[in-house]
């Protein structure tokens, strides 16, 4: 069986060990890693994913995704979910490469195609798909050019707007061409989001949130359940939690302190959501964060 994802997995092992590692190519990200030992909440940002090895869970609004190689996954906002890596069969690594998206190269090439049937209603902005075999080759031209790093400022853009023109060819090219729209719901709701990501450290107001999205209390709260599976107040508690673990990770602040630093007025509050988001208190989850992190090197 011929392997059509062997050239891309060689270019990542090339360029990346473990971890999340950025590239030299603008927006994309290569992760490699061993599988989790269960579900673990995490950030999507707006993007989309290719798998070339292993496997993937996610759970998002009480919904079960599964996704692997024969797959990609687009997440038209940053969305907090929980996700969970298995390894390939024989216990080999997982490897994916993500590119963030760019809502203006979007409408860019949005505007040089033909127009599909858009539907009023907005659902969950995150999609699988299957990978077609042009979308593979022109992923292929892109990662490519971590070999060639002199040709990057010049190829780069155009092999960027190749992937992104069979994206929007594929199932999903109504969900991103709704990114380049700002007056459509998903538009107004990453404008809503963006505004919680620049302000969580601080006291959430709807009515701001409703200004700047320009939607109604109904309309906002409607609309931001549906495409986050959260309301606004819990997005942002999750966005609170995951920074503060990676603070607790750098090891520089106590949990008080990283408590207040993400916006909480009660250390004795925080330690109980953060139990309840991630399994465990934060003294004992960075310690087997730590271990995880540890034996993966060492492996």
């Amino acid at each position: 069986m011929i392997d059509h994802l062997e050239p891309h997995r060689a270019i990542a092992l090339r360029h990346a060990w473990s971890g999340l590692v950025a590239t030299d190519l603008p927006r994309l990200d290569i992760t490699i890693g061993q599988g989790s030992t269960g579900p673990a909440p995490c950030l999507y940002r707006s993007m989309v994913c290719f798998i070339l090895q292993g496997s993937k869970r996610v759970l998002i609004n009480d919904e079960l995704l599964s996704y692997d190689s024969a797959d990609y996954l687009v997440s038209a906002i940053d969305l907090p979910l929980s996700g969970e890596i298995l390894n390939a069969p024989g216990g080999n690594p997982y490897v994916a490469v993500s590119l963030l998206l760019e809502p203006a190269l979007l409408t860019e090439l949005a505007a040089s195609m033909p127009l599909d049937a858009e539907t009023g209603s907005c659902g969950i902005g995150l999609s699988i798909n299957p990978v077609t075999q042009p979308l593979r080759d022109a992923l292929l031209r892109f990662m490519s050019l971590l070999d060639q790093p002199a040709d990057i400022p010049v190829l780069a853009p155009m092999a960027e707007r190749e992937l992104l023109y069979r994206l929007l060819q594929g199932p999903e090219g109504r969900l991103l061409r709704q990114i380049a729209r700002p007056d459509g719901a998903l538009g107004r709701i990453r404008r809503a989001v963006q505004w919680i990501r620049d302000n969580q450290t601080a006291r959430l107001r709807i009515a701001a949130l409703c200004e700047v999205s320009g939607m109604s209390r109904a309309s906002l709260h409607r609309h931001f359940l549906a495409l986050t599976g959260v309301t606004p107040l819990q997005y942002q508690k999750q966005l609170r939690l995951q920074g503060a673990r990676y603070l607790l990770l750098d090891g520089e602040k106590s949990v008080s302190e990283v408590a207040f630093a993400v916006g909480y007025e009660s250390a004795t509050q925080f330690i109980r959501e953060y139990g309840r988001q991630f399994g465990n208190p934060p003294a004992r989850d960075v310690r087997q964060l730590r271990e995880a992190i540890s034996a993966s090197t060492a492996a």
